[in-house]
């Protein structure tokens, strides 16, 4: 089976290079009026073009290379996770953008209008949603009078539970339980009456205006306060930071490979999602504002700079590959956490049953796809060793990482915060599952489990945060194109 899947992954990543060949050969033919075999890495103007060209081969810290995650995401994951997020299930989240940093003043929200996000009125959230925050369960009534009590409900206006009375004392117990597994994030109170739903389809990340002192002090703590610096290197690990003077980056990174393993990761996941975040600024930029009805489209000039090998000398590749890292590791994280989805219990609930039941079997397909992958990052070799060591290691890994969620409530942008908090919130997520293999593998099919529960927000933040990272390779697909044409 791995041979056949091997062979079908080389043919698909042949025919995907070979396409892309025969394109810019079109492309440059036309444009020059004969054609061009061999791929400039300089405009006419003498500019370095080659920010994507080293984008290439296998991954730090694993055995998959740049090649097969880009031939797997653009044509099994990409289309399928982008209709997902389209489902009623995934397009509301419900945050609080009003929480006050905890860190530093308040220095006001962004006063730009594409920084303001537009909540979403109650009335249009779907109940099944409002009527709770916890991923819904559901069984099939066994009896007639089951059915019969269930249509006498809906013609009340009713919402549908169907829950056992068993269902409803594990509910009760969750609410007193302290997981079994560690969060890795802090979480919003949804109660709270600052909390509001917002439709993410209505607010798309994208380039806001939002930068200068506000911005870099966010990441800034993030980097150097978070990233398991010690005071012995002096380079800043943030790239938005000055450099100093010819450094070339190589002292640092040959002191990251100094680090144990996990600490190498902290690092890589916080880079990853650093250059997740640029690209879709740069895929969705502001390119013109006339006549009251704003443009957005890819700014190649801005990728250029963030990612431009001249432009960041050198860490453009390590950057982007870093993305590539993280996008593993929340991929590894569904995978193992596609037991829980796959019982006949879990019912994704928005109270329209054929929507819902479309949208699991979405959900499933995508797990089934990403069963098929056969270069999985091996989250086992992580805290592992000395027990004392290895435990004291993860709670302090478990914590940097809570640290930074919560230096989300400083962003001043509310656009930006939201998707901020929202991405964070998926991968301390993704964090949870790799961690809890031994709760889900004991999960029981019949009933609600207390060793390992997902609530609503949790699975939303989840799905959106990989889509997000799915979203970023294939656009670096298209920024690769379009790099091409104009060379």
């Amino acid at each position: 089976m791995w041979k056949l899947t091997s062979r079908a992954l080389g043919g698909l990543v042949t025919v995907w290079f070979f396409g892309n060949f025969v394109f810019c050969w079109f492309q440059h033919s036309s444009n020059n009026g004969r054609p061009q075999t061999q791929h400039s890495d300089r405009t006419s103007d003498g500019q370095d073009q080659s920010c994507l060209c080293h984008l290439t081969g296998v991954l730090d810290d694993c055995f998959c290379d740049v090649e097969s995650i880009d031939v797997f995401n653009n044509f099994k994951i990409y289309p399928q996770i982008k209709k997902l997020t389209e489902r009623d299930y995934f397009r509301y989240y419900r945050v609080n953008l009003k929480r006050p940093c905890p860190f530093w003043p308040d220095d006001g929200h962004c006063s730009i209008k594409d920084c303001q996000v537009e909540p979403c009125p109650e009335s249009k959230v779907p109940d099944g949603i409002k009527s709770g925050n916890y991923n819904k369960y559901s069984q099939a009534p066994s009896t007639m009078v089951d059915m019969q009590e269930c249509e006498q409900a809906k013609e009340l206006g009713a919402i549908n539970s169907t829950l056992s009375n068993q269902s409803k004392e594990a509910f009760a117990d969750w609410t007193r339980h302290d997981d079994a597994q560690d969060h890795f994030c802090e979480l919003d109170d949804e109660t709270s009456p600052d909390a509001e739903y917002v439709d993410l389809l209505l607010n798309p990340e994208r380039y806001t205006g939002y930068k200068g002192p506000s911005a870099w002090r966010v990441w800034n703590s993030i980097y150097e306060e978070n990233c398991f610096k010690p005071r012995s290197v002096y380079r800043p690990l943030n790239p938005l930071a000055p450099s100093r003077g010819d450094d070339d980056g190589e002292g640092f990174y040959d002191w990251l490979e100094g680090l144990c393993l996990e600490k190498r990761v902290f690092y890589r996941l916080i880079s990853g999602l650093h250059s997740s975040i640029n690209i879709h600024l740069c895929a969705e930029y502001l390119l013109d504002e006339g006549w009251g009805r704003a443009v957005w489209g890819p700014n190649i000039q801005e990728f250029r700079l963030r990612f431009d090998t001249a432009e960041t000398k050198g860490e453009g590749t390590r950057r982007l590959k870093n993305l590539y890292f993280l996008y593993l590791i929340e991929l590894r994280a569904l995978y193992k956490v596609a037991p829980y989805f796959e019982r006949a219990i879990v019912n994704l609930y928005t109270g329209n049953a054929e929507e819902d039941g479309e949208t699991k079997e979405l959900l499933l397909s995508i797990f089934n796809k990403i069963k098929t992958f056969p270069m999985h990052f091996d989250e086992k070799s992580m805290f592992a060793g000395n027990k004392i060591e290895a435990k004291t290691l993860k709670e302090e890994f478990r914590l940097h990482f809570k640290n930074i969620s919560r230096i989300m409530d400083c962003v001043g942008c509310s656009k930006c915060r939201l998707w901020g908090k929202l991405q964070t919130q998926g991968l301390g997520t993704a964090l949870k599952i790799l961690f809890s293999e031994k709760e889900i593998q004991n999960l029981p099919e019949h009933s609600p489990s207390k060793g390992f529960q997902l609530t609503r927000h949790e699975i939303v933040a989840l799905i959106n945060a990989f889509a997000r990272l799915s979203t970023s390779i294939h656009q670096l697909h298209n920024f690769r194109l379009m790099l091409k044409e104009k060379g």
